[in-house]
C-alpha cells in the first residue's frame, strides 16, 4: 500500500502541471488583462478594487517628473511599462557590462517582453516551492491570502459533507430496508423536492426567516466568528462558530442529502439480493448481523467512491453562491473577483489550492477504501 500512495503522490504533480496550462493557456485568449483592467480603473471606466473586501492597496506610484497624462484619459507610455514589468509580463534587461541599477530611464536598459511559455515554467517553479506572489491589486501575498480565506471555504465545505453523510447513509439504509414503505415513499418525495430547491433561493430564505430579514432573528447575518471573538472563552467560541455556520451549512445541504441518500439505498438493495445474504440468513444470523456484518462493508463501497466528489462539489460548486449571500469571506468570494479584476497571481494560487485539495481527497478516499474493506489490495490491482 505504501508503494501505491507513493505513486499517486507522485502522480499530483503531472497533474497539477496539466490543470494549471490548460487555464493558464485559456486566460490568454481572455480579453482585458490586469493592465487593461486597471487602465479601466483610472480612467473611471470600471473600478477593479470594489469588488474586494478588506480595503484597496494602493496603486503603483506615477512618475512625478512627468505629468503628461494629467487632465488626458491616457497614462504615459513609462507608466505602462513600469506596470508590465510589476505585473511580470516583461524585465529590464541591460547592456552587458552595466553596473549600475536597472532602471528604464537608463539608456543602457530597456524593456524586454517575457514570452507566455517562459512566464509559465516561472509561475509553476514558485508554485512548487508554494511561492506564489503578490496580489496584483492588494498590499499582500497570495499564500497569506489564501491562508486567510482557506478555514471559512473548509468549514463550509467539511461541515457540509459530514453531514450530509451522517444522515443520508442511516437514512439509506434505512429506505433499503423498508423499500416499497410509506416511509421510503415519503421520504423520497421530501428528497426530490428539497434536490429540486435551488441552493441560493433557500439561503435567501433562511435569511428572510431567521436571519432579521422579516421574521426573527436568531442567526448572526454575516462572518464566521462575532467581533467579540478574542474576549470568548474556549466553550463560547466554539458555540459561536457553529452558531454562524448553522444557516450557511444549511444552505449548502439542502440538495446534497438526495444523491448520497438514493446511493446508499440503491447499494445497499443491491448487496440485499445477493446469494451470500440468503446464505447467511439460512444459517440462522440475525438481520443485524447480516446487514451490518456482511451486507455493510460491501455496500459501502460505492458510497465512499462517491464521497471526494460530494465534498469538492459542496466545497467548490456551492462556495461562491453561500459565501457572497452570506457575506462570508472565503476562497469561491476570493476566486471570483480575482477572476473578475484579472488578478492573476490570486487566480492561478486559489486554483493551485484547489486542484491540490481535490487530488488529496481522492487518495485519502482510497485509504478509506481498505480501511472499510481490507480485501481490496491496490498494489496488486496495478500489477
Amino acid at each position: 500500500m505504501g508503494a501505491y500512495i507513493l505513486r499517486r503522490l507522485l502522480l499530483i504533480i503531472p497533474t497539477l502541471l496539466g490543470i494549471m496550462l490548460v487555464n493558464f493557456v485559456l486566460t490568454q485568449f481572455v480579453p482585458g488583462g490586469p493592465i487593461e483592467q486597471y487602465i479601466a480603473q483610472y480612467e473611471g471606466e470600471g473600478d477593479v478594487f470594489s469588488g474586494f473586501a478588506g480595503g484597496n492597496s494602493p496603486a503603483p506610484e506615477l512618475d512625478k517628473a512627468d505629468d503628461s497624462y494629467a487632465g488626458s484619459r491616457g497614462l504615459p507610455k513609462a507608466f505602462l511599462e513600469k506596470l508590465e514589468i510589476e505585473f511580470g509580463f516583461a524585465r529590464i534587461v541591460c547592456d552587458e557590462g552595466f553596473t549600475g541599477t536597472p532602471d528604464l530611464k537608463n539608456e543602457a536598459c530597456r524593456k524586454e517582453e517575457i514570452g507566455i511559455g517562459e512566464r509559465f515554467l516561472i509561475m509553476m517553479g514558485n508554485y512548487l516551492r508554494f511561492d506564489f506572489g503578490d496580489s496584483y491589486f492588494r498590499s499582500i501575498g497570495v499564500f497569506e491570502l489564501v491562508a486567510e480565506k482557506l478555514p471559512v471555504s473548509v468549514s463550509l465545505g467539511l461541515w457540509s459533507t459530514l453531514i450530509a453523510y451522517m444522515v443520508s447513509i442511516p437514512l439509506g439504509i434505512r429506505k433499503a430496508v423498508r423499500d416499497g414503505s410509506r416511509f421510503d415513499t415519503w421520504t423520497s418525495g421530501v428528497l426530490v423536492a428539497a434536490y429540486a430547491i435551488p441552493g441560493f433561493l433557500f439561503a435567501i430564505l433562511l435569511l428572510v426567516l431567521f436571519a432579521g430579514g422579516s421574521f426573527v432573528q436568531w442567526f448572526p447575518l454575516r462572518g464566521l466568528t462575532s467581533e467579540n471573538w478574542d474576549q470568548l472563552g474556549p466553550l463560547a467560541k466554539v458555540a459561536d462558530y457553529f452558531w454562524h455556520l448553522a444557516l450557511p451549512v444549511t444552505a449548502s445541504l439542502i440538495g446534497a442529502f438526495t444523491f448520497s441518500t438514493l446511493l446508499t439505498k440503491n447499494s445497499f438493495l443491491d448487496e440485499i439480493s445477493k446469494q451470500y445474504v440468503i446464505t447467511a440468513k439460512a444459517k440462522g444470523l440475525s438481520d443485524d448481523r447480516v446487514l451490518y456484518g456482511h451486507v455493510f462493508r460491501n455496500a459501502m463501497l460505492i458510497v465512499i467512491a462517491g464521497l471526494p466528489g460530494a465534498f469538492i462539489g459542496i466545497f467548490f460548486g456551492q462556495s461562491l453562491i453561500i459565501e457572497t449571500i452570506f457575506s462570508l469571506d472565503g476562497l469561491g468570494r476570493l476566486g471570483f473577483e480575482a477572476a473578475v479584476a484579472r488578478d492573476y497571481p490570486v487566480i492561478f494560487g486559489t486554483l493551485f489550492v484547489f486542484g491540490l485539495m481535490g487530488l488529496v481527497v481522492g487518495i485519502i478516499s482510497d485509504l478509506i477504501y481498505v480501511f472499510v474493506d481490507p480485501r481490496i489490495d491496490f498494489e496488486r490491482r496495478e500489477g
